[in-house]
């Protein structure tokens, strides 16, 4: 793909590359009819000079970008919630997009962003090795980020997420303390899943209990997957006695196996999930979880963001929000 320059622009639009420059510098000396048509080949072009995304037409300065990996999963919509409530107080505007767990659908939305010059990011990252250079970009060019749920190693940005590891040993810990040795595990490959599986590491650790390595599985973000792993786990000479599914859908997935094997929860098989979900009370044994503060997730990542565009040179912050293991029926015991 050829490499759109200032030149290019300016040969599109019949003017000199002085002219451009004037245009994208906002000099007000610019025939309107000129300006007009500069503006409309740097659209078309899709040329993006640096901190030229300063909104070329209109100023966007009261828009934020929100980009979350999947718009279907329950566990966003109290986030997106209290980001909304935070920036409607503040008068600002949201734009929510959804990347679909996709790095190359998210690099597209990041362009998209960084073009509509929004005042700020808040972002779930994907592949971090893929999406490192095009947010670190973003960076460079003034418009500030914040990590969301999620983490980058070595990207010095502000962030918020929750406890993972400790929430997900607090689960398991807990299913140790009522007997339960077999433990099987199935989490995902984003940061988030790598911590929860350590949390899973720390207890079986702590108890003296050997990592049995065919009870760890790892599963994508859809409900399809997780189910052929807890196929696979159940179908072991020894199956597991507990399983802890480290994210919801997930635990869809896990729900659906025992439901079709007919194994009991908990007297067959204890279940303890990461993310309790509206439904989690309503179910034949209610389920026990490790319940995130989603709305204040979507609160403090928005008030990150408020404190980035007030003060830019501020300290970066990383939030970590604790988490509850909510204990019901599923576990084998409410207490």
């Amino acid at each position: 793909m050829p490499i759109v320059t200032i030149q290019t622009v300016a040969d599109y639009a019949r003017v000199s590359r002085a002219t451009v420059s004037r245009v994208l510098n906002n000099n007000p000396k610019v025939d309107s009819e000129i300006r007009e048509r500069v503006l409309q080949a740097v659209e078309i072009l899709g040329y993006q000079p640096n901190r030229v995304a300063r909104r070329l037409r209109t100023q966007s300065r009261d828009v934020i970008g929100v980009i979350i990996s999947d718009i279907q999963n329950p566990h966003f919509t109290s986030i997106i919630r209290g980001i909304e409530d935070v920036a409607y107080v503040r008068q600002m505007n949201i734009v929510l997009c959804n990347s679909d767990e996709d790095s190359s659908k998210l690099q597209t939305y990041l362009r998209v962003m960084q073009a509509e010059s929004v005042a700020g990011l808040i972002v779930v990252p994907t592949h971090a090795d893929q999406e490192r250079e095009a947010l670190q970009s973003i960076q460079r060019n003034g418009i500030p980020i914040i990590l969301l749920d999620r983490e980058i190693e070595g990207f010095e940005v502000d962030s918020v997420q929750v406890d993972h590891r400790h929430g997900a040993y607090e689960a398991v810990a807990h299913l140790i303390r009522l007997g339960r040795r077999r433990i099987g595990i199935i989490y995902n490959d984003f940061s988030t899943g790598w911590q929860r599986y350590q949390g899973y590491i720390d207890a079986l650790n702590e108890a003296h209990i050997p990592i049995d390595r065919t009870l760890v599985k790892t599963s994508d973000h859809k409900r399809e997957s997780s189910y052929d792993r807890t196929r696979e786990l159940m179908a072991l000479p020894v199956p597991p006695d507990a399983l802890f599914t480290a994210f919801n859908l997930v635990t869809l997935g896990a729900l659906h196996v025992l439901h079709e094997l007919g194994a009991r929860v908990p007297q067959d098989v204890a279940l303890v999930g990461f993310d309790d979900m509206p439904w989690a009370d309503e179910l034949f044994s209610p389920l026990t979880a490790v319940a995130q503060p989603t709305y204040e997730l979507g609160q403090t990542a928005a008030r990150l963001l408020l404190r980035r565009l007030n003060t830019p040179d501020a300290p970066f912050q990383n939030e970590i929000l604790p988490t509850q293991l909510i204990v019901r029926q599923s576990c084998g015991s409410a207490l």
